[in-house]
């Protein structure tokens, strides 16, 4: 299972908005690096704020 996934393929996985996903990035600092999401850094993040942690299908 990969790790660093496209906004597209992270709002896939996850059943989020593609423009949230990168909206939460920019918000939290969750790096982008060329294009791509780190999944669990990105997670770990909505979890630090407090938002709800959606689980992949």
């Amino acid at each position: 299972m990969a790790n660093h996934l496209t906004p597209e393929e992270l709002s896939k996985e996850l059943g989020m908005d593609r423009d949230v996903i990168i909206k939460l990035c920019v918000e939290e600092g969750v790096p982008i690096y060329q294009g791509k999401i780190d999944k669990h850094l990105f997670q770990a993040q909505l979890q630090a704020v407090g938002a709800p942690v959606p689980q992949h299908a």
